[in-house]
């Protein structure tokens, strides 16, 4: 069972993001507030979980959340920023859409830039330590996963629709004989995956 809420004194609202180690697409980034008294048995990490349990939760989530917001920062302003600053922030542009403003924000990981003059906390694997977070994990990864379905029709070569731009094996296979599409992070380097099999599929899929 995952905690409610890591202080009792502020309205908290949970953050992470998705798609961080990917070779294409955004980065997205969802803020969530739930109720204090919320608890959900099968609410964890998002990666714990199979797609279509993600996007059960996600009805659920956006249901019962007392405010919540999914953005993201573009493979373009990536390359600009690096992808550590185009996390923060895509964190902060879903903590400036929330329709409630929190007083503490949490965040998955064990780096944050401040936003604005909210305390915050950095928990690592915080996304299977606490709702808000597990909640922001889902939200982030299913958002990020449609938004990359809808671009793989235009290039089926690279499989989108199965690795949602992680580097699989055959993701970077395909770098490799056709190039970069347009959507691909001209900062993140593509190594020859007979060379260097950093990507495990199970855990993209």
């Amino acid at each position: 069972m995952l905690f409610s809420y890591y202080q009792e004194e502020f309205i908290e609202a949970g953050c992470d993001e998705a798609g961080r180690g990917c070779l294409a697409g955004p980065v997205f980034a969802a803020a969530v507030i739930l109720p204090r008294d919320f608890k959900h048995k099968q609410l964890t990490d998002s990666k714990q979980l199979c797609e279509e349990d993600r996007y059960k939760l996600r009805t659920v989530i956006e249901e019962k959340a007392v405010a919540y917001a999914v953005a993201s920062v573009d493979h373009e302003e990536i390359d600009r920023i690096n992808i550590l600053n185009a996390s923060f922030l895509a964190m902060h542009r879903a903590l400036d859409m929330l329709a409630t403003r929190p007083g503490f924000v949490l965040i998955d990981g064990n780096r944050f830039k401040k936003y604005q003059e909210l305390p915050h906390a950095c928990i690592v694997k915080g996304d299977g330590k606490y709702y808000s977070i597990a909640a922001a994990s889902i939200l982030a990864k299913t958002y990020r996963d449609d938004f990359m379905k809808s671009l793989a029709g235009q290039h089926p070569e690279y499989d989108w629709c199965s690795n949602k731009g992680y580097p699989t094996v055959k993701h970077r296979n395909a770098v490799l004989q056709y190039g970069l599409s347009p959507y691909h992070r001209r900062s993140f380097r593509v190594t020859d995956p007979q060379l260097s099999l950093f990507a495990e599929e199970a855990n993209v899929m």
